[in-house]
């Protein structure tokens, strides 16, 4: 929000100096941003008088002027600008002038012609101009007067970087209704005398959708003259405020949105065709907008139509077609309520944003819609002339506006400070606030008072109590509060040592030598198919670009984009993690403090590595590449006190991203928590990958408790060993005998300390007791008593079942 000072000044009478005014502002919430003169600053310019003009000897396109800049005081000035004209006043910089950016004038020869001094345009100033060339100043200049002064370009403009709470001071009557409650200062307010009709014509309006349009109202206007010129003053604040005037009716149009936040639209009526309808647009339809652009409309999209159709983006921006220029003569002025619900989001989706919609999508002032139309009205008459039809004003559906109680001792328990009841009545009178006391009892007996207050029609931010209490402080001022101590207890919560927090698992990856990456949870849609095999992602409805449309189910997308980049930039070994949400579609999930409905957001850890196994160094062969076994040992120290499996992917279910026979489940307790393995050959060629990573994804859910240690008593009893080979299929896996072997349902199963895999065999031919589709798996048995030195005949029942058992559930015979 920008504005000038002397606009700001001119509707609230404050004393305040410039500086004064900028921070009580700041510290009420309003933050000043930015506080500078119009222009920047330069010197030495003066108003010049052309009063010849000749061609250069040696160039066409320069102009040698003789330039009066004072009484008797004439200048040869080499320009080049192709308005320059004999009897204009332009600016002048004389040597020793320094314009903005630190340049200086010196007298120069351009061309072998003297020139004492510069001619100037808007631009080499730093001041608006529609001019190409020379800034044209005002004929009643005098002549070698100071061009900064006579532009007023000393004058401050106030740039407020605005909440997204605070809709009402999007305007300068905003900003000095807040002055005003700030300092006790004078407000005083435009005028809204009504304009009297003097013909009776009408546009009939059917507003058939209320949740779009609580209120609408407008007039007829004819015999406007749109070609005159927009007052110098309307011009001057326009600018001001950063807007460009373009012609009388728009500008005015513009200037009460920005003096009053009433964003309005002046519809050519000529151009309309029938009667006007407002509703929601239909699929299919288009609207060419007043910035070029043609847009498809969506059902969710308010729109005022004519018998042709759409006309104008309801509460966006109006349509080409009916537009007003300098030939209009009749014209119908509309100012509407729309519901922000209505309008939030939608300009967005055409990826731009107006000034209405930047109003409209916070709440604009549903009550004084007939005033200000009334003031457009006037200004309209006032610069272009015209006769006046009544005003035709529609209240459909306004929003409720729910009385809200503050409580005193919640007030003061939350800003810590006390104080009186009538310290907060003077803060809502100032605030123009409707309020009732209840409860009041003698004075210093104030915390049982409570205040019913009765939100105004343009302050759609209070709605709790904590609104009306950032109220009380802020007009009281935030440099009032005292000085003190933080008071607060503080208690130590027992951490549960069984649960393992987010931070702690990032720890414990990071330890293993992998490197955390943080990237964005949207991904190119492409991704979400080759590596999740995922036709139906979460899509953005306005994704920040075209590629990131989708949010991401795996993470295994975004870590191979991280390898993609590194290799990119000579990086040949990387161990790489992100623990990030993933998103997916399930109807099961129902709103919730951090749930959405319909969507599942699980938190999960994706790693990657790739390259050597080792790191480079002079002591050992360190050249063996990466292999699966090398992370799903990684794997295993983070799941270290748990349960683990690892289970090979079935043949006809495969997961789309790994590698079919290098790739596996992991399992905890029975329950798949994620899986592990190999790039697929594919996407590794697919992405130009030198050689396929490792990866692997884990639910947190899976990392995040953990089984507490126990004291168990250590035996001091001798271990026994047994090596049993078994004769299995090749399609069995080790894991599937060792499953089996623990299976056993003995209760002496307990002796059983560990089963390890330590001799594979698999025969190229016939013979030593194998087919060729048999393998040999030799495991060693470690068996330990607490009680008792274990016997053959102790250990030889047990073994017997084992055997038997593995038998049954994998074919296995002993070798």
């Amino acid at each position: 929000m920008q504005f000038t000072e002397s606009w700001l000044k001119s509707l609230v009478n404050t004393p305040l100096n410039t500086q004064e005014l900028g921070d009580k502002l700041t510290m009420a919430g309003l933050e000043v941003e930015e506080l500078e003169p119009l222009a920047p600053e330069f010197s030495g310019v003066v108003v010049g008088l052309v009063v010849k003009k000749d061609r250069h000897p040696d160039a066409d396109r320069l102009s040698v002027c003789q330039v009066q800049v004072g009484e008797g005081d004439v200048r040869q000035i080499v320009c080049g600008a192709p308005n320059v004209a004999e009897g204009l006043k332009v600016p002048c910089a004389l040597p020793g002038a320094e314009l903005p950016g630190g340049f200086k004038i010196k007298p120069t020869k351009m061309r072998g012609v003297e020139s004492g001094g510069m001619l100037c345009s808007g631009k080499e100033l730093g001041v608006p101009s529609d001019v190409d060339g020379l800034h044209i100043l005002n004929g009643d200049f005098p002549v070698g007067g100071n061009v900064r002064e006579l532009l007023g370009l000393n004058e401050m403009k106030f740039t407020l970087k605005m909440t997204p709470n605070r809709a009402d001071c999007l305007s300068v009557w905003g900003v000095a209704r807040e002055v005003a409650a700030l300092t006790g200062a004078t407000l005083n307010a435009p005028s809204f005398s009504p304009v009297a009709a003097s013909i009776n014509d009408t546009l009939n309006v059917t507003v058939e959708n209320t949740d779009l349009c609580g209120r609408f109202a407008g007039r007829v206007i004819r015999g406007v003259n749109n070609t005159v010129k927009t007052p110098q003053w309307m011009v001057d604040r326009l600018e001001g405020a950063g807007q460009r005037s373009l012609n009388a009716l728009v500008d005015i149009s513009n200037y009460v949105m920005l003096e009053l936040g009433r964003p309005s639209h002046v519809f050519d009526l000529d151009k309309v065709q029938g009667d006007l309808t407002v509703r929601w647009a239909r699929e299919g339809e288009k609207l060419k907008l007043l910035n070029d652009m043609e847009v498809n409309l969506k059902p969710h999209m308010g729109v005022i139509c004519d018998d042709n159709g759409p006309e104008a983006l309801a509460g966006i921006m109006g349509g080409d077609q009916t537009a007003v220029n300098e030939g209009t003569v009749n014209i119908f002025v509309e100012a509407a309520f729309w519901h922000p619900n209505a309008i939030v989001g939608r300009a967005r989706e055409f990826n731009f944003s107006s000034e209405a919609s930047h109003r409209f999508e916070r709440g604009v002032d549903f009550q004084t819609i007939p005033e200000h139309l009334e003031r457009i009205t006037a200004l309209i008459i006032e610069i272009c002339g015209g006769q006046v039809g009544p005003v035709v004003d529609q209240v459909l559906n306004l929003p409720a506006r729910k009385p809200v109680t503050l409580r005193h001792a919640r007030a003061e328990m939350v800003i810590g400070m006390p104080f009186t009841v009538a310290q907060v009545q003077d803060v809502f009178t100032k605030l123009g606030f409707e309020f009732t006391t209840e409860g009041q009892g003698a004075e210093g007996q104030a915390a049982g008072t409570r205040y019913v207050v009765n939100p105004p029609s343009y302050r759609f931010d209070i709605q709790i109590e904590e609104d009306l209490i950032e109220e009380v402080i802020r007009v009281v001022g935030y440099d009032n509060l005292p000085l003190r101590a933080p008071m607060g207890k503080l208690k130590m919560l027992p951490a549960p040592e069984g649960k393992v927090s987010r931070h702690a698992i990032r720890r414990q990856v990071a330890a293993l030598g992998y490197q955390e990456v943080v990237s964005y949870s949207f991904t190119p849609e492409q991704w979400e198919a080759d590596f999740n095999s995922n036709t139906n992602p979460v899509r953005l409805l306005n994704p920040i670009a075209s590629h990131l449309s989708v949010m991401r189910s795996t993470l295994i997308g975004s870590l191979t984009g991280v390898l993609k980049h590194n290799l990119g930039h000579r990086v040949d070994r990387l161990r790489v993690f992100e623990v990030a949400r993933v998103f997916e579609h399930d109807e099961k999930v129902q709103d919730g403090a951090q749930t959405v409905a319909g969507f599942k957001q699980t938190w999960k850890l994706g790693g990657l590595a790739y390259g050597l196994a080792d790191q480079l160094q002079w002591a050992a062969n360190n050249n063996r590449p990466l292999d699966f076994f090398d992370v799903k040992g990684d794997v295993e120290q983070l799941l270290h006190g748990r349960k683990v499996d690892f289970e090979r992917f079935d043949t006809a279910n495969p997961h789309p991203a790994l590698h079919p026979g290098r790739s596996a489940r992991v399992l905890v307790n029975r329950q798949v928590i994620g899986f592990i393995g190999e790039l697929h050959p594919k996407l590794a060629q697919e992405y130009d990958l030198p050689v396929a990573p490792i990866v692997f994804e884990l639910l947190l859910d899976g990392l995040n408790t953990r089984k507490l240690p126990a004291f168990k008593e250590v035996s001091k009893q001798p271990v026994v060993v047994r090596d049993l080979a078994f004769v299995v299929d090749q399609n069995i896996a080790a894991a599937q005998l060792k499953k089996a072997l623990l299976e056993v349902k003995d209760d002496n199963l307990g002796w059983l300390k560990s089963v390890i895999l330590f001799d594979e065999f698999v025969p190229k031919e016939e013979g030593k007791g194998l087919n060729l589709n048999e393998k040999s798996l030799a495991l060693r048995l470690t068996l330990q008593a607490s009680d008792r030195s274990l016997t053959d005949a102790d250990i030889e029942p047990l073994l017997t079942k084992m055997i038997e058992h593995a038998g049954q559930r994998c074919t296995a015979r002993l070798r």
